[in-house]
């Protein structure tokens, strides 16, 4: 039995208009937010990146699939993990709805990670996804969009993610416990397993020329995370107690 407040329809239909204004004057930030994310300035890319892809070995043009526009969800799942980030793995099962929109609005949207073809391609079938997903394995692609590092970089402390150094590096000696269990579910130990972490980036294709215009990670993904969109509008929200969800095929029935 909850302790909420309980009120008439009337009170309530108060409240309800209340907070609408708030939830518009929200939707229009949201709304101007989106025009500053196209209005900034766009980075050449001149390094010659090569992906493992479904049909063979690409670079970076090529992933765009004759489309203007590439979004990369750069999903957690290193050279030596046995599975996906299960938070990764959540934010990915919305993929196959949308990507096909995305495809006939000139965007090609594709996962990243550094794990071999061969791993992301196995995982890939256990979830029952079909969005592109290309391995980087060997290369620097996921180092240079800070979402990776290397076991000498997270000894040092030289970490740089989310536009923040340093604030980022895991203890070798004690992970902290949640993040030893999730790295359990993957094979790998805390450390390995923070050396790879999520984001999102954003590139354009003008005039045969591959330009980087955005990228987000940690928190910048909420509005990814379906699931969140809706428990922020469940009545209890998002409740959560610690790291509750698993990979859709880990739950019981």
């Amino acid at each position: 039995m909850t302790k909420h407040d309980k009120a008439s329809r009337k009170d309530w239909l108060a409240a309800r208009l209340e907070l609408l204004a708030l939830e518009k004057e929200h939707t229009h930030r949201s709304d101007e937010l989106a025009r500053m994310r196209q209005a900034l300035p766009w980075v050449r890319v001149d390094k010659n990146y090569r992906f493992e892809t479904d049909g063979g070995t690409v670079a970076l043009p090529e992933l765009f699939q004759g489309r203007s526009q590439l979004m990369v969800y750069h999903f957690m799942f290193g050279p030596d993990y046995t599975a996906g980030c299960p938070s990764c793995s959540s934010i990915a099962d919305g993929f196959n709805g949308f990507a096909v929109h995305l495809a006939h609005h000139d965007v090609t949207l594709t996962a990243v990670s550094r794990a071999p073809l061969a791993k992301l391609q196995a995982f890939r079938r256990r979830m029952g996804w079909t969005f592109p997903w290309a391995s980087s394995f060997g290369g620097e692609f996921n180092f240079d969009f800070n979402v990776s590092i290397t076991e000498e970089q997270q000894r040092a402390g030289s970490t740089e993610y989310n536009f923040e150094r340093g604030k980022h590096a895991i203890d070798q000696k004690e992970p902290n416990p949640v993040v030893r269990a999730i790295a359990g579910g993957c094979g790998v130990d805390g450390p390995t397993f923070m050396r790879d972490r999520p984001g999102m980036s954003t590139f354009v294709k003008e005039d045969g020329v591959v330009y980087h215009t955005y990228s987000t990670y940690a928190r910048g993904l909420d509005g990814l995370w379906g699931m969140y969109q809706w428990l922020d509008r469940a009545p209890f929200g998002r409740n959560e107690q610690g790291v509750w969800w698993k990979r859709h095929d880990e739950y019981a029935a």
